[in-house]
């Protein structure tokens, strides 16, 4: 008999489009009150899109309008500079005070 590893879930970068674990990205969601946050568990209800953590790929997330496409909403210039900014903190890795704010 053989045995099978765990399953390890994998989400695809809205900014490069490449495949990596799950628990390696940054997921975006948008709320049900159209509020953008960062969602850190994976598990917040809300539409979700997920990023690496390059600032290569948030930029061309933006750029391109992918993730308002994907969590299907217009950001607002407030929001959009916003979640530039926490995404630097993220990508840095000061996660703790870039939760502090949402978008």
């Amino acid at each position: 008999m053989v045995k099978k590893g765990k399953h390890v879930p994998e989400r695809t970068c809205i900014g490069c489009y490449q495949k990596k674990q799950k628990r390696e990205m940054i997921r975006i969601v948008r709320t049900s009150y159209d509020v953008v946050k960062i969602d850190t568990s994976g598990k917040m209800p809300g539409r979700g899109a997920y990023l690496c953590r390059m600032q290569d790929c948030w930029d061309t997330s933006f750029k391109k309008k992918r993730i308002e496409h994907a969590l299907k909403m217009d950001f607002t210039p407030y929001q959009r500079t916003e979640l530039l900014e926490l995404s630097k903190k993220f990508i840095a890795g000061d996660e703790i005070s870039a939760l502090e704010n949402d978008v």
